[in-house]
């Protein structure tokens, strides 16, 4: 049987002479992929969901982490793909767009982690600058869009034998597309021989009372900028653009786990906007998320049909530290700017050399 046309051909949203169904990329990593995090703002309960579909794979999967105290607490799914829809469910979670850009529902029946959510956005949602990554063959590993957005929480939350009443807990989310690297490895050929020195990430939502700030830069190992994103959003939807942001950074000692920054910024009237924030708790998205370097499960990976996995973590046990330097972080975090309190995500990744802040290998750490 040829491909059948589905729902979402009945709407005027081509951007391609394909059905919906078909991705304008015959690449087998692209990808459709939704991130939401929610925290309660004192650093106890933090956690983090995503929903992915990867229509070159034929596969969908999710997953969603609550770290509580030191405990991180996992779940895992993967399903094969079908017929592209409206309906982004796996297994038991699935995300419902109430309001498209501004209202969402958020809930998952399972036993290890479940919850029932709904989120608002605080400010409208914003498309961040195209993120393009080379490989040593100027091959892209990476070309991605995204847009963000940040918000709050209310509904219920059961992990750990708790339950958890959300009230105006924060948060942020994205929604991102494009190619990026998923599913089983790939050979890595020729691009095997060109080690990788390092990488350096910086990403961090925050919302405040009157504006939202996103600030997104990533840095090769001697400091170049290859993204450099910083924007401020107002209620009104007016987007002004901050410049080229400047980072300190505090590191606990003998880590490069963050406690703090300070993040510079330059308004267009060429005003100094300093934020400054304090992280609360974080969650490395390579344990038990899925996310690159996570050697129990990656995105995309065929698992078969209906596949349900969980996972509990430790965080304070050795075998876990060893594995915090070797991907990103994400880290629930407080912030103030000119007088006001906010709160977000700072998301941060140095791993291996990186020349700005005196990290000369893969070993180095702070003093």
């Amino acid at each position: 049987m040829g491909l059948m046309p589905t729902e979402l051909d009945e709407f005027p949203i081509h951007q391609a002479p394909l059905p919906i169904a078909r991705a304008d990329s015959s690449d087998r990593n692209f990808y459709d992929r939704c991130y939401l995090n929610a925290h309660d703002k004192l650093g106890e309960v933090f956690l983090i969901a995503g929903i992915g579909t990867y229509p070159n794979l034929g596969v969908r999967d999710a997953f969603a982490t609550v770290r509580v105290k030191d405990q991180q607490f996992s779940l895992r799914l993967s399903d094969a793909l079908e017929a592209r829809s409206l309906d982004q469910q796996v297994g038991p979670m699935r995300l419902e767009v109430l309001e498209p850009l501004n209202k969402l529902r958020l809930t998952c029946d399972n036993d290890h982690v479940g919850f029932d959510l709904t989120w608002t956005g605080s400010f409208p949602a914003v498309l961040e600058q195209r993120h393009i990554m080379l490989d040593a063959n100027d091959r892209p590993t990476l070309d991605a869009q995204r847009f963000a957005q940040v918000g709050t929480w209310e509904g219920s939350l059961q992990v750990g034998g708790a339950t958890y009443e959300v009230s105006d807990w924060t948060g942020t989310r994205d929604r991102s597309w494009g190619i990026r690297p998923i599913g089983e490895a790939e050979p890595a050929g020729r691009a095997a021989e060109q080690a990788l020195e390092g990488f350096w990430w910086l990403y961090a939502p925050l919302q405040f009372d009157d504006f939202a700030v996103v600030v997104i830069v990533q840095e090769q190992p001697n400091g170049f900028r290859s993204l450099n994103d910083a924007v401020r959003i107002f209620p009104d939807g007016r987007v002004e653009q901050l410049g080229w942001p400047r980072f300190e950074i505090d590191y606990t000692s003998g880590t490069r786990i963050p406690t703090g920054a300070r993040i510079h910024l330059t308004t267009p009237q060429g005003e100094a906007l300093l934020i400054e924030v304090e992280t609360l708790s974080f969650v490395p998205l390579h344990i038990g998320c899925g996310y690159g370097g996570d050697p129990e499960w990656n995105h995309g990976v065929w698992k078969g049909k209906d596949w349900v996995d969980t996972g509990t973590y430790d965080l304070t046990q050795p075998d876990m530290i060893g594995r915090f330097p070797w991907g990103v972080i994400d880290h629930s975090a407080r912030a103030t700017c000119n007088g006001q309190v906010g709160y977000g995500l700072f998301e941060h990744a140095s791993v291996g050399r990186h020349d700005p802040t005196g990290f000369a290998d893969y070993m180095s750490v702070a003093p």
